[in-house]
């Protein structure tokens, strides 16, 4: 299909002198004067190969040409007018969509805050929203699949990406409510070294899993771990069922299992941090504005590489 080649100053200066059929009027609208209005007009008609308008002394009037070009001219221009806006949208950041990752268990913390003020700021952007753990998050940043992450203990050998410090927290002890441990206010981690546990498996958040292992070894004992369940809530149902224990992020507590209990642990210096990832090379400005969104709910977050 041949692509006409037609200037935009022309087909503007013909749907403004079909509405006003008048050339002095319309010249003085589009703010030219009236012999190159006169020109392009001409111009359009040498393209159509037929006139556009009747031309009289005193009177013009649309050919059935100029009719039939007339509907076609004016959604042209309305749609152009509209991709410019929508594209202009899109570049301050106003509208278009983002793609987030997030653990699941920061749907029990940081998640809803920030989406809530994101949205009240933004309510014209998309926000498509993905429910991952730390290492498919990492991934899916690489492979551009998401824009933002939301994740626990980020890696410390990523150049590409950028990590902004959201929150940290303590962990507790999962317990069953059977566990003759569960009727302690606090736990020494060391206590725990009879016992199986389940945790997370090393591949969907390899630096905290290691955290978790490592609080162990410093408390004097190699952890038993007996299952391994990719997200939290599943990790307290299989410690309900009496299959072990576990340490968790604090924020846990907010499932609510009958049959679990949490406590707090001894030494109880260790934190899990929660942090925002993106790739520092993006240039989607709906990132800088949803990191934006970040450092005004946590001002305090810290930046790491």
């Amino acid at each position: 299909m041949e692509r006409p080649e037609l200037p935009l100053q022309q087909l503007h200066a013909f749907v403004v002198l079909a509405e006003e059929l008048h050339f002095g009027h319309a010249a003085a609208r589009l703010g030219i004067a009236q012999p190159p209005l006169s020109q392009q007009i001409r111009r359009l008609e040498d393209k159509v190969g037929h006139a556009l308008f009747s031309r009289a002394p005193g009177h013009v009037t649309l050919t059935p040409a100029g009719q039939e070009l007339l509907t076609t001219a004016r959604r042209a221009l309305t749609d152009l007018a509209d991709g410019l806006a929508a594209a202009r949208a899109v570049g301050s950041g106003r509208t278009g969509r983002l793609r987030i990752g997030f653990a699941a268990s920061l749907a029990l913390t940081v998640l809803p805050g920030l989406l809530r003020t994101f949205r009240h700021q933004f309510p014209d952007v998309h926000l498509d929203i993905h429910e991952m753990t730390t290492a498919p998050q990492i991934a899916a940043l690489h492979d551009k699949t998401i824009d933002i992450g939301l994740l626990r203990e980020p890696p410390t050998d990523e150049t590409e990406l950028g990590f902004r410090t959201v929150l940290s927290e303590p962990f507790v002890a999962v317990l069953p409510t059977a566990h003759p441990l569960a009727a302690q206010r606090t736990v020494q981690l060391a206590q725990l070294a009879d016992s199986p546990f389940v945790l997370l498996p090393p591949a969907v958040g390899p630096q905290l899993h290691d955290q978790i292992t490592n609080l162990c070894t410093a408390a004097g004992f190699t952890p038993h771990i007996a299952q391994h369940a990719v997200e939290w809530q599943t990790v307290c149902a299989l410690v309900e069922t009496g299959l072990g224990v576990s340490l968790a992020p604090a924020s846990i507590r907010r499932i609510r299992l009958k049959g679990v209990a949490f406590r707090r642990i001894k030494p109880s210096a260790a934190r899990t941090r929660v942090a925002v990832a993106w790739r520092k090379n993006d240039q989607n400005p709906l990132v800088s504005h949803l990191l934006a969104t970040v450092s005004q709910i946590h001002p305090t977050g810290a930046k790491h590489r």
